[in-house]
């Protein structure tokens, strides 16, 4: 696959501190790419120096090959960029804002009134084309930034909190966009949501205090979680003491958790080494003639992993 996104060991000093420390990652065409990591691990500083918006203090940054340092535009035209609030001028309407921004990128009054047309359809702002920006909602102005960095078609997108302020229907329609615009771009998305990194990314990385500390799919990175293989089941509250006790002795199980739901207890067996206890577990509970009301096997968790490299090894 060609790579359309390269960083090459990016660091980005801000006087004594260090925000970004070494990080080299690569995005190809047809990645969805999670970037995570805690509130000021560096996600937004990298993404700045990915699109020319801050200068690296060291190391190099190519967007479609083209390097980025130096604030070279022929990189700059390949990417679209949707900014944690994203600056909108609130005295503009929607449509008069967009046209602005397709003038910006060169394009000619005929071209750009097709093309706002097309991007302000395609995250659903029809209706609102000619309301004045400052009217707007924070989930409406959200999709007029996502608009604007997409309605030249770039290479690259990079999208930073792309669905912060939309409902849950409003976020399906972003997804489902993302989806669609995928198999032609290398698309970057921070996110505190996990769920849409599930949904969404091909691929995630997670950050923590300026290092890549880890870079997989989905599943590769929810395998690391000591939840890999772990039983989940329901049983009545009034069993869970007795269950619990028994699950305990299973051999291979290494703790069993429990969690409270109305008149059941919903509990999660853990094994050494997130070896696969399943069998041994339902032979148990054939044996004992348990009530369990749902009986399943994890692939593991990604907020798990999240929060184990993120807080000191800390689960």
């Amino acid at each position: 696959m060609t790579a359309l996104v390269e960083a090459r060991n990016l660091v980005k000093r801000f006087g004594p501190f260090t925000a970004v420390d070494g990080i080299s990652l690569t995005v190809a065409k047809g990645e969805v790419l999670g970037f995570l990591g805690p509130n000021g691990a560096g996600k937004t500083t990298t993404m700045k120096m990915l699109t020319g918006y801050l200068t690296p203090s060291a190391g190099e940054a190519r967007i479609a090959g083209i390097p980025v340092n130096g604030g070279a535009v022929a990189a700059r035209r390949r990417v679209g960029y949707l900014p944690e609030g994203a600056p909108l001028y609130g005295d503009m309407t929607v449509r008069a804002f967009l046209r602005f921004i397709a003038s910006a990128h060169g394009m000619d009054r005929d071209a750009a009134v097709n093309v706002v047309e097309s991007a302000g359809g395609a995250v659903h702002l029809d209706g609102v084309m000619e309301q004045r920006i400052e009217t707007l909602s924070k989930g409406y102005k959200r999709r007029v930034g996502l608009a604007a960095a997409i309605l030249h078609a770039p290479e690259v997108l990079i999208l930073d909190e792309p669905t912060d302020g939309l409902d849950p229907n409003q976020k399906h329609d972003v997804r489902s966009l993302i989806n669609t615009m995928a198999a032609e771009r290398a698309i970057i998305i921070s996110t505190h949501i996990l769920e849409e990194v599930e949904a969404l990314c091909t691929r995630a990385v997670i950050i923590d205090r300026g290092r890549l500390v880890a870079d997989g799919t989905p599943s590769e990175l929810k395998a690391r979680s000591r939840y890999r293989n772990a039983v989940t089941m329901l049983v009545p509250a009034g069993e869970t003491a007795a269950v619990e006790e028994a699950l305990r002795a299973v051999p291979g199980v290494s703790a069993v958790e429990q969690a409270r739901e109305g008149a059941q207890t919903r509990l999660t067996v853990l094994s050494v080494d997130q070896a696969d206890v399943s069998s041994a577990v339902a032979a148990m509970t054939a044996e004992k003639g348990w009530s369990v009301g749902e009986f399943s096997v994890e692939g593991g968790r990604l907020d798990d992993v999240f929060r184990f490299l993120t807080a000191g090894g800390a689960s």
